[in-house]
């Protein structure tokens, strides 16, 4: 096993991405013992176009640790380490004269309590952020969006990284011109922190882009058990959320009128088809210069 130290992940780091030739994106993953994280770890080890410079979760007693023989891959010369703002200092440090576009990418998958100051920070080391971590609110993003395009550094925050998803949210958005009732349900395994689901809310906004209202009262409702008829948004949209162990992410979008209903539905059966929605945004968003929201901005 690899025990690391402060000094040696310096030296790690500046060795790491010394040579530019034609050199992979180099990335950090924050998270990295999640089951996202280590899925981004194994997609990015087993590609050439990245290098894995960094790993952060807080897991002290495996610091310093390899953390490719943490995960079940061989060693992979990456230690983890549990201090965040060292690891992006030193990615920093180490590709500042790369000149534009040639910064490190940090990628997070860890939680909502956290995600907002993970972004400011990587913005502040000009670190490009990659945020698949849902939470942030609308002011959050709003002075994301104004500190990453102060800093000309580009930043994605994608609630969902499956291509289906990013068709499901279309046609959803598509079929609300045709239907004034629609209602949302979101399923996740119950180790989820935050309700509803960002993915969620970004169906709904895309919905609400029309700027209709729906699921207009025809009869004057009552809960008998409160909150049973779902969240309501100021549109009138109504979002369910489920937290069941044994499901992974799983999106619903009923449509409602007189003699139908029409459904969309997405379900994700494995992490893995994440991975080619958060490589192809690793690859782009070193030539953004501000914050986009979605993974639908980035294809």
């Amino acid at each position: 096993m690899l025990q690391g130290r402060e000094g040696t992940r310096s030296r790690f780091f500046i060795e790491k991405m010394t040579n530019n030739a034609n050199k992979p994106i180099p990335v950090v993953v924050a998270g990295a013992l999640g089951r996202m994280g280590t899925e981004v770890i194994k997609a990015v080890h087993t590609s050439d176009d990245f290098s894995l410079v960094g790993a952060i979760d807080t897991a002290p007693e495996k610091e310093g640790f390899d953390i490719g023989e943490i995960i079940g891959l061989t060693s992979i010369n990456v230690p983890l380490t549990t201090d965040f703002e060292a690891c992006l200092c030193n990615a920093s440090q180490a590709t500042s004269k790369e000149g534009p576009g040639g910064a490190s990418v940090l990628v997070d998958f860890t939680h909502p309590s956290v995600v907002y100051e993970h972004t400011r920070t990587a913005i502040a080391y000009g670190v490009n952020p990659v945020i698949g971590t849902t939470g942030l609110t609308s002011k959050q993003l709003l002075e994301l969006s104004q500190f990453a395009e102060k800093a000309e550094i580009g930043t994605a925050v994608i609630p969902n990284f499956s291509v289906g998803m990013v068709l499901l949210q279309q046609a959803a958005a598509a079929a609300s011109a045709f239907y004034d009732n629609i209602e949302l349900t979101e399923l996740h395994h119950n180790q989820k922190a935050d309700a509803p689901s960002g993915t969620c809310i970004k169906t709904a906004q895309l919905i609400e882009e029309l700027g209709k209202t729906f699921n207009q009262q025809e009869v004057q409702e009552h809960e008998s058990l409160p909150g049973c008829r779902g969240a309501r948004r100021e549109s009138g949209l109504r979002i369910h959320s489920i937290r069941l162990p044994g499901l992974v992410a799983h999106q619903e979008v009923l449509f409602g009128a007189k003699g139908e209903t029409y459904t969309l539905r997405h379900d994700t059966i494995d992490r893995s088809a994440y991975m080619p929605g958060v490589l192809v945004t690793v690859r782009k968003i070193r030539q953004l210069k501000g914050l986009v929201y979605g993974l639908e901005r980035i294809l």
